[in-house]
């Protein structure tokens, strides 16, 4: 492990709550950058949102801000809206850029900061293009992925617990942050730059080919379980009650499935009998459920390290179903590089990532976590140049 810093000097200053901008942040502080993440006073509406430490500390803010510096002033004064301002148009080539999700301040739009800094790199991250309020939650409802989730008996919706669009977004926003730099440095023009949401999750599921199919069909796809959609996959109990997942998505794949089962010859017939090509993609998901009925008695007949072993010398593309408590065992044996222990600032142990690019070989450290307002004095002095004195004023006067 070591520090890998491809962004060394570039500072961001980050004024965002919940997922999709601090993802943004982070993934530009695990690559070196100097981020300055700005918080009112007394924390924002999620420094300590679920999970919490038994302290009550945020394993979640923790970690979503960790290798960031945290800056607290109180957004509603004029001196710190003057003190806030002066640090997103701070001059120096490295500075200028802001990751935010603000709605409603003026003085915080494109254009009352862009004329303090022309060429000022602005990533603002939205619900809707048009500004108005959403989450992951329900944008993904909104473009149909919990009415094709879940059993094939449907009934209501299923939500995904994982807020995949809020993390899409925000490696979206260090994507946007490093072009518009790109081209900051060739043309010296600034950028703002839009996110919403919504868009996010549209774009996602139009670029599958979801929405195309369909429009094609005029009909909602079928929900059918844990059954890979097109193709062959699906979930087997083993014989200790453990569950496995296999897939099988190329030919090789499948080939391999049927060698370690011994039922080459089983779906030899079931071709001749149902007019199928079990090498297509599509005729194996036709048959699906077939294949799984014959499958599944050589998983009921081993326990998961049978299956496991048996499956490994095969090549059989498969995963094991775990638990979170599992994967925190296999952490605690060194499974997992890209994990690491940290402390919080409360002295509550916690788990959280290292960035998964791993360079040259190599994951880079992890990055500590912060503590709400901690860098407040020493981002001042450095970035503003303000005296021990003038800081002493702005905290006697409560703006930080």
């Amino acid at each position: 492990m070591g520090r890998v810093n491809p962004l060394a000097g570039l500072q961001v200053v980050e004024c965002a709550s919940f997922v999709a901008g601090p993802t943004g942040g982070m993934t530009l502080a695990q690559l070196g950058a100097d981020v300055i993440r700005i918080d009112p006073i007394g924390g924002g509406s999620d420094h300590l949102r679920w999970p919490v430490a038994p302290d009550g500390e945020s394993y979640y803010w923790a970690s979503l801000n960790k290798g960031k510096r945290s800056v607290a002033v109180d957004m509603r004064s004029d001196e710190g809206k003057e003190l806030i301002t002066a640090l997103i148009t701070a001059p120096g080539p490295e500075r200028g850029v802001l990751v935010d999700n603000v709605v409603g301040r003026r003085w915080m739009a494109h254009d009352a900061l862009a004329a303090r800094r022309a060429d000022l790199v602005h990533v603002r991250v939205q619900g809707y293009p048009d500004g108005r309020p959403a989450v992951d939650y329900t944008v993904n409802a909104e473009v149909g992925l919990p009415g094709i989730t879940g059993t094939e008996e449907g009934g209501a919706p299923v939500n995904h617990v994982l807020p995949a669009w809020d993390l899409v977004t925000g490696l979206s926003v260090s994507t946007a942050v490093l072009a518009a730099l790109r081209d900051r440095d060739r043309s010296g023009r600034g950028a703002f730059v839009e996110l919403a949401l919504s868009d996010v999750a549209l774009a996602g599921v139009a670029n599958l080919g979801w929405l195309s199919e369909a429009s094609s069909r005029g009909v909602e796809r079928p929900r059918h379980g844990n059954h890979v959609y097109g193709s062959f996959g699906v979930d087997f109990a083993c014989s200790d009650g453990h569950r496995v997942m296999v897939v099988a998505l190329t030919e090789g794949q499948w080939a391999a499935l049927c060698s370690v089962t011994g039922t080459r010859q089983v779906f030899d017939a079931l071709e001749v009998a149902m007019d199928a090509d079990l090498t297509k993609e599509a005729d194996r998901y036709r048959l699906r459920e077939t294949i799984a009925a014959i499958l599944r008695p050589w998983f009921a007949a081993r326990d998961r390290k049978q299956v496991s072993d048996e499956l490994d010398a095969a090549r059989v593309l498969w995963g094991r179903y775990q638990g979170m408590t599992e994967v925190v065992d296999a952490h605690r044996r060194g499974d997992h590089a890209v994990l690491a222990d940290i402390t919080l600032p409360g002295e509550a142990d916690a788990i959280t990532a290292r960035s998964p690019l791993r360079w040259n070989g190599r994951y880079s450290e992890a990055g500590l976590p912060p503590a709400l307002g901690r860098d407040t004095a020493e981002v001042l002095t450095e970035v503003l140049g303000l005296s021990d004195a003038e800081i002493g004023r702005l905290v006697s006067a409560g703006v930080v």
